[in-house]
C-alpha cells in the first residue's frame, strides 16, 4: 500500500511517501474497462484540482484547506487511473496557529508546473499570503515552504515562464480577508519564483457579467496568452477562457463549459493537460456537498484559438460536461489504479489516505507493526473545546464513492473515566459511534452534533452496554450521504445503532469517515485503541 513515514515528533510530521502495491478501490474505479471512462474519475473531494503532464506521466494536486499532510500528490499515466503518491506539505505555519483546527483556512487552490527541471507548487493561505515549495523528484522530498508575497486574501497563483525566459504570476482576491473579489491580476516574477517584480497589474474585472471569478491557471498556445478562470460560484458556475497577445490585455473572453442539460453542476477549476499524442483534456470539480468537490475529466478541442471542453451537441462553443468517454490516447493501456480507502494497518507507515485535521500532535497516533495495528491514543480535550468540531487530533480520510459500507476492527484498552474511542462522520454535522468507559463499565452509542461550527452540544442515543475488548464498527453510506451505524461483537452479527444521520459537508471541504480518541480529564497515562483494519465495500 502506499504510504508515508510518520514521524512521532512536534517539529516533524510526515517524512516522504514510501510508494509501494496499492489495492484498487472496491467503492469506484473510473476506467471501464472497455477502453472508456465514466465521471468522475475520482468520486473524492480534491477541491481545486490543477495537473501537468512531464513526459509520460501525469500529475495532480489539489487543496487540502486545514488537513495535514496537505497539499496531495497524485500519479497517472493516462489521466483516469490515480495513484496517491505523495503529500508536499508535512505541516502548516505558524505551527501554534495550525495546532488548533483552522476550518477553511490554510491551503486553497494550488498550482502545479515543471520548469527546468524542477517541480514548483504556488499555494494561497488566505490569511497569510502566497507560499512556493519545490522538489526534484514529486514522489520524494519537497522543500520547505517559503513565502512569496504575503498579505491577506490573495488566492489562487499560478505562474507562466514565457517564451522569452520572463515569468509572470497570476492570482485572485478572496473578498472575506481582502475586501474585494472578482478580479484577476498579473504580476512580474523573477524567473527563479524568488519574489515578484512590481505591482500587479490588473487584467479582468468581471462584476458585470462574471461574479467570483477566481481560480486562474495560466497558459500559452500559438502566441496568446490564456488565463482559464471560473466564475459565478462553486456550486453554479461556469468556466471562463480569456485570451490576449499581450500578457497585461486587454483580454478576449468565452465561455467554455457549463452546465449545459447535464446534472453536473458548477463544472469549473481546473486544468488543461495534453497527452503524447497531441489530445487535449479538461481536469475539473463538481461539488457535491457531502461528498466534497469530485474530480471530472473532460475531452477539450480547439476552435478559433478557444478551447470547446466537453460535448458542444448545440455547436454554440460552450461545452457541457460528458458522463462517459473513450479514454485519452496515450500511445498504451494501463493498468486501473484508484486512490486508497482501505487498510490494513500493518506495516510500519501510515497510509496516505489518512490526514489529520490540525498539526499532528506527538502522540496521537503510533504505527505497531509487529501487532499489525494502528494504535490510537487517547488525548486529552482542551476546555475550551465545545465539540469534536474544536478537537485536532481527528484521523480521518475522504468519502471514496457515494455509496459504501466501511468496517473497521479495534481492541480497546480502557484507563481513564470518560474515555471516548469513536467511529465518526465529520462535517459541520457530524455523528459517530462511541465506545465509552462510564462508571468502569463500557458503553457503546451513537451521538450527534447538528451545526459543530456554532458550538452546538452532542446528544446521545441509547446506549448499549459492551463487556468485551475488541469490537467491529461499521458505517453504511447510501446515496445522499444517509449514514448508518452498526456494530458487532463477532464480525458475524451486527446490531444497528442509533438513527440514521445525513451526512453534511465541513467549511470548504466534504465529510470525512475516521477515528477519535479522547479523554476530558488529566492522566499520566493514556487509554489505547488498537485499529487492526478498515474495509469498504
Amino acid at each position: 500500500m502506499l504510504n508515508f513515514i510518520l514521524r512521532i515528533s512536534t517539529l516533524t510530521l510526515f517524512a516522504a511517501a514510501v510508494v509501494s502495491s496499492q489495492s484498487v478501490s472496491k467503492v469506484w474505479r473510473a476506467d471501464n474497462g472497455d477502453g472508456t471512462y465514466k465521471n468522475p474519475i475520482i468520486y473524492a473531494d480534491y477541491s481545486d484540482p490543477d495537473a501537468i503532464r512531464v513526459g509520460d506521466d501525469f500529475y495532480m494536486t489539489a487543496s487540502s484547506f486545514n488537513a495535514i499532510p496537505g497539499l496531495p500528490i497524485l500519479h497517472s499515466k493516462d489521466l483516469v487511473n490515480w495513484r496517491l503518491i505523495n503529500y508536499a506539505l508535512r505541516s502548516l505555519e505558524p505551527a501554534d496557529v495550525f495546532g488548533k483546527p483552522q476550518h477553511g483556512g490554510g491551503v486553497w487552490a494550488p498550482a502545479i508546473r515543471y520548469h527546468d527541471g524542477t517541480f514548483f507548487i504556488f499555494y494561497p493561505d488566505p490569511d497569510h499570503g502566497i507560499f512556493v515549495t519545490q522538489a526534484k523528484d514529486p514522489a520524494g522530498e519537497w522543500s520547505k515552504p517559503y513565502l512569496l508575497k504575503g498579505g491577506k486574501g490573495l488566492i489562487d497563483p499560478c505562474p507562466l515562464w514565457d517564451d522569452d525566459g520572463r515569468a509572470y504570476l497570476t492570482n485572485a482576491y478572496a473578498g472575506s480577508r481582502a475586501g474585494q473579489k472578482t478580479v484577476l491580476t498579473v504580476t512580474r516574477m523573477e524567473p527563479d519564483a524568488t519574489k515578484l517584480i512590481g505591482e500587479p497589474v490588473l487584467v479582468f474585472d468581471g462584476h458585470d457579467d462574471h461574479p467570483t471569478v477566481e481560480g486562474p491557471k495560466f497558459y500559452k498556445r500559438n502566441g496568446f496568452y490564456y488565463i482559464f478562470a471560473p466564475a459565478g460560484g462553486v456550486s453554479t458556475g461556469w468556466q471562463l477562457v480569456l485570451r490576449s497577445k499581450n500578457i497585461f490585455g486587454p483580454y478576449e473572453l468565452k465561455n467554455v463549459l457549463a452546465q449545459g442539460k447535464t446534472g453536473v453542476n458548477g463544472p469549473h477549476q481546473g486544468a488543461w493537460v495534453t497527452t503524447q499524442s497531441g489530445e487535449d483534456w479538461f481536469l475539473h470539480f463538481q461539488d457535491q456537498g457531502a461528498y466534497g468537490r469530485v474530480v471530472h475529466l473532460q475531452p477539450m478541442i480547439w476552435k478559433n484559438d478557444f478551447p470547446v471542453i466537453g460535448a458542444d451537441p448545440d455547436g454554440d462553443g460552450t461545452g457541457e460536461p460528458v458522463s462517459k468517454h473513450r479514454k485519452p490516447n496515450v500511445g498504451k493501456t494501463h493498468p486501473i489504479e484508484t486512490p486508497p480507502d482501505s487498510d490494513e494497518f500493518d506495516g510500519e507507515t501510515l497510509g496516505l489516505q489518512w490526514q489529520w485535521h490540525a498539526n499532528l500532535g506527538p502522540l496521537w497516533a503510533f504505527p505497531f507493526p509487529s501487532r499489525g495495528v494502528l494504535r490510537l491514543n487517547s488525548v486529552q480535550i482542551e476546555p475550551s473545546a465545545r465539540n469534536l468540531w474544536d478537537v485536532p487530533n481527528l484521523l480521518l480520510q475522504k468519502f471514496p464513492a457515494d455509496k459504501f459500507t466501511a468496517t473497521t476492527k479495534v481492541t480497546l484498552t480502557r484507563r481513564v473515566e470518560g474515555e471516548t474511542f469513536g467511529l465518526l462522520v465529520m462535517g459541520i454535522d457530524y455523528s459517530y459511534l462511541g465506545i465509552k468507559l462510564r462508571d468502569g463499565k463500557l458503553y457503546i452509542a451513537q451521538a450527534i452534533a447538528k451545526d459543530a461550527d456554532k458550538g452546538s452540544a452532542e446528544t446521545e442515543n441509547v446506549p448499549f452496554a459492551f463487556t468485551g475488548n475488541t469490537i467491529y464498527l461499521r458505517v453504511s453510506v447510501e446515496p445522499g450521504a444517509v449514514c448508518r451505524f452498526s456494530f458487532s461483537t463477532d464480525g458475524k452479527t451486527f446490531t444497528n445503532a442509533g438513527e440514521a444521520f445525513k451526512a453534511r459537508e465541513g467549511r470548504w471541504i466534504g465529510a470525512k469517515i475516521g477515528y477519535f480518541f479522547a479523554r476530558p480529564t488529566k492522566f499520566n497515562d493514556s487509554g489505547t485503541a488498537d485499529i487492526d483494519w478498515i474495509r469498504f465495500e
